[in-house]
């Protein structure tokens, strides 16, 4: 999945203590898994309906193409097939192409990718992805060097974008939000050095003033686009497409955009998804947000963690593990008609 740099030593984010791998249970998790009691409410808006099966089809497109690691012809193709589809539904489609060089010294050529939904709107929400794979599953237990699928890290999330828009792209003037959204999907952000799997591995980019994660993000907060970009909210999926997936209420999501976590565990309640999105504070993760965060884009992350002890990630977590075999429909569901329904509520 993305991210993250992952399970380990602690960053310091505005004067908050954040955990880039594995927190410490007893100090940043409180173990409350029902939602709180709330006064009766309106009934939510009408909203269309998300389609699972439909968000399972994109998912399964996108592996088709082969792991989609930077550089790659799978890559390309990928990309060029995601801006299709977005212009396909009658977006406004942007690309913003950079060159990186990785941890491991590799020189990439990337490309973020914009696709604005009702462009003239004055308020905003962005829905933010990553689209590419990491080249190699260094978690996995028999096969480090083997590249991934990455259908649920990267491929599901992506999916559910590609879903939203395409449902909203068939709304009517009367159905439609009275918001516009910008799906903002990052390039290169699964490159990075992982502390405890590449030990013996030197991170050519420690002490650059660049996080080996999260690359396009990184690129994309100091060169927005659209220029001078603004949202009042942002959120980030990110592996949100396996079986059994649950959410929970991250630290830097519940520090930057309270407001929006609040929000989007509401809906999901309310919606009666919170099986999948856990009324529990869990520590915080390196992922995009904290570059959106930085970029002035109030931004939580929903992505699978344990939230039980044990592994901070599930199993398939940057293992070969992560195909199509993991996928479920009821996971996409949950996650894509509850974020699709937030932007029906003012």
């Amino acid at each position: 999945m993305n991210f993250r740099t992952l399970r380990f030593p602690l960053i310091a984010l505005a004067g908050l203590l954040v955990l880039t791998g594995c927190p410490d249970k007893k100090n940043t998790e409180t173990a409350t898994t029902d939602a709180p009691a709330a006064p009766a409410e309106a009934p939510l808006p009408k909203a269309p309906v998300f389609n699972a099966d439909s968000a399972y089809a994109f998912t399964a497109k996108q592996v088709a193409f082969g792991p989609r690691v930077p550089n790659s012809k799978a890559h390309k193709a990928t990309g060029n097939w995601l801006v299709k589809k977005f212009k396909s539904y009658g977006l406004k489609v942007m690309e913003q192409p950079f060159e990186a060089m990785t941890f491991d010294g590799t020189y990439i050529k990337a490309r973020n990718i914009v696709a604005q939904y009702q462009p003239q709107a004055a308020r905003r929400v962005a829905i933010f992805g990553h689209w590419d794979t990491r080249p190699f599953a260094d978690n996995d237990k028999t096969k480090k060097n083997a590249p991934m699928d990455g259908a649920s890290d990267g491929a599901s999330a992506v999916a559910v974008a590609l879903e939203m828009a395409r449902v909203l792209s068939q709304q009517p003037d009367s159905l439609a939000p009275n918001v516009g959204v910008d799906f903002i999907l990052f390039d290169a952000e699964d490159w990075g050095h992982d502390d405890t799997t590449q030990a013996d591995v030197k991170d050519m980019l420690e002490g650059s003033g660049t996080d080996s994660w999260c690359l396009g993000s990184q690129y994309w907060a100091k060169n927005l686009i659209p220029k001078n970009y603004k949202a009042e909210y942002g959120v980030l999926l990110d592996m949100v497409g396996a079986k059994g997936a649950t959410f929970t209420r991250e630290e830097i999501s519940r520090a930057k955009a309270a407001f929006a976590l609040d929000k989007i565990w509401n809906v999901a309640a309310r919606l009666g998804y919170s099986d999948f999105f856990r009324y529990q504070d869990t520590g915080g993760i390196t992922d995009d947000h904290v570059y959106t965060n930085q970029a002035g884009i109030p931004t939580i992350d929903i992505y699978h963690h344990n939230g039980n002890g044990g592994d901070y990630f599930p199993a398939y977590h940057h293992a070969t593990q992560d195909n199509m075999s993991i996928i479920d429909r009821k996971s996409l569901k949950a996650t894509g008609q509850t974020v699709l329904q937030a932007l029906y509520v003012d």
